[in-house]
């Protein structure tokens, strides 16, 4: 079963070929159906194709964690350039605090 993770942001493909080290593993691609077709094709990946940026520096075909894996070859330089150059931030949530709303008091009369 696929594995989602808590964050990743998707990408222009040419954003992560700008990387001079990056190394796309074209055949890990999802499967679709081909237009006009019910036969299902590995996905070609073009200039107009999206990636996601998982939160453990991966690059993956979908959504999903552990499945499509395009890149991982995640190293500091790496992770230096998501985070200068791509800007990608794993935004951190701070807590809230949901007060209970306190029992009407006998004595207050609805209208």
């Amino acid at each position: 079963m696929a594995n989602m993770g808590k964050y990743c942001k998707a990408y222009m493909i040419d954003r992560f070929r700008a990387y001079p080290s990056w190394r796309e593993n074209s055949e890990n691609t999802r499967v679709e159906k081909a237009e006009g077709s019910e036969e299902e094709a590995p996905r070609v990946l073009g200039e107009d194709s999206f990636l996601y940026l998982q939160e453990n520096y991966t690059v993956t075909d979908g959504i999903y964690l552990d499945e499509n894996v395009i890149f991982d070859d995640v190293t500091d330089e790496w992770k230096k350039y998501c985070d200068e150059t791509l800007g990608f931030e794993i935004p951190v949530y701070e807590p809230i605090e949901i007060k209970s709303a306190e029992p009407e008091s006998k004595d207050e009369v609805k209208e």
